[in-house]
């Protein structure tokens, strides 16, 4: 097994802490995937992976129809999509994805919460060169031939395919399929299993450490107070490191 399953496996062990925050940050997905194709699914495939994202976390069907419909008013600001990258302590590397309808709060809150760190708030493409962007796939594993699928999207440059397992909240395993491949593969993998009625559970995209740095559980404390700060900032979507994570 290659780099994307052990993050998959580490990353499993994070959660989006509340499933409120999961919602948020679906709310503003769909935003962003109407404000550039428009509210139909069927020929918007930003929005349909969304929607799928959606249903993943359980979001209701009532909460997406009003954020499509929302969306979808001309009068309602767009968020913007911005990178923060920086260094908490003990030379942990960080990358934050933020979506925001006022940029000059974020950047304010971002580099308050390095500052509260100890961290420093770095300059654009101070650290996004150590991290792989990739795209991701979430599928349905019944009667799926691992190597068979991995031999059709080849070309499609995918990385890994590996299997892996959900607990339902009932406690009963259910087995999917997991597909990682550069970032600009996504439409292609996106089109090739929606053209072979293979059901796709949710997608997205992700960056990924090329190297990861093993500190000590205290020094680990003191990366996670940042972490933890920025996770919890509603404008920010996605953060990323290169602290050494146990899978454990």
């Amino acid at each position: 097994m290659g780099r994307a399953f052990e993050f998959r496996k580490a990353r499993k062990m994070k959660r989006w802490s509340a499933m409120s925050k999961a919602f948020t940050r679906i709310g503003k997905d769909i935003v962003m995937a109407v404000k550039e194709g428009g509210s139909d699914p069927d020929s918007n495939s930003r929005l349909r992976a969304v929607i799928q994202n959606a249903k993943a976390v359980n979001m209701p069907k009532d909460n997406v129809e009003r954020a499509i419909k929302r969306a979808s008013d001309k009068s309602l600001g767009d968020f913007k999509e911005i990178l923060f990258e920086g260094y908490a302590q003990h030379g942990i590397a960080v990358l934050i994805e933020t979506a925001t309808d006022n940029n000059t709060r974020t950047v304010a809150n971002v580099r308050s919460y390095f500052n509260k760190t100890d961290g420093s708030l770095g300059t654009s493409g101070s650290v996004v060169f150590m991290f792989d962007h990739t795209c991701n796939f979430k599928i349905k594993g019944d009667d799926l031939d691992l190597e068979e699928l991995e031999l059709e999207l080849i070309d499609s440059g995918v990385d890994e395919i590996f299997e892996d397992t959900d607990e339902d909240e009932n406690g009963v395993e259910h087995t999917s399929v997991l597909v990682y491949a550069p970032f600009e593969s996504f439409g292609k993998i996106q089109a090739y299993l929606e053209e072979n009625n293979i059901e796709i559970i949710s997608s997205g995209f992700e960056r990924i450490p090329q190297v990861t740095k093993k500190i000590t559980a205290e020094q680990a404390e003191d990366v996670e107070k940042l972490l933890e700060k920025l996770e919890e900032d509603d404008d920010v979507q996605n953060v990323y490191h290169t602290m050494e994570e146990s899978a454990e």
